[in-house]
C-alpha cells in the first residue's frame, strides 16, 4: 500500500530536507524499514541500541499515535497519512 509519510524538520537533517516521501508498505515496521532504504541513516535517530522506538519518538497514522493503536505493527492502507515527530519536553 502506498502511503504518504511526513516528516518532521529535526529530522530533515536525514532526508536531504524533505518533507513527504511515499513508500510502500503493510505496516509502520515495514514503513520504517522503506524510509531507511530511502534515507540511510534515519532510522538510527528512531531506534535505540535495542532495536525499540525512542520514547521521545511519536509516530502518527491518520492523527492517531501509534501508543493508541498496535505499535510498529499498526497496519496500512493505500492513502495512509504517516507523521513522525520527535517529542519535545521543556519547562
Amino acid at each position: 500500500m502506498s502511503v504518504t509519510v511526513w516528516i518532521s524538520g529535526s529530522l530533515r537533517q536525514a532526508t536531504e530536507g524533505k518533507t513527504e516521501a511515499e513508500v510502500v508498505a503493510k505496516d509502520i515496521a515495514g514503513c520504517l524499514d522503506e524510509l531507511e532504504i530511502q534515507f540511510p541513516g534515519l532510522k538510527e535517530r528512531l531506534y535505540d541500541d535495542q532495536g525499540e522506538l525512542y520514547p521521545f519518538v511519536d509516530i502518527f497514522v491518520n492523527g492517531d499515535s501509534l501508543r493508541s493503536l498496535q505499535g510498529l505493527a499498526t497496519q496500512l492502507k493505500e492513502g495512509d497519512k504517516v507523521s513522525i515527530l520527535p517529542v519535545f519536553a521543556g519547562g
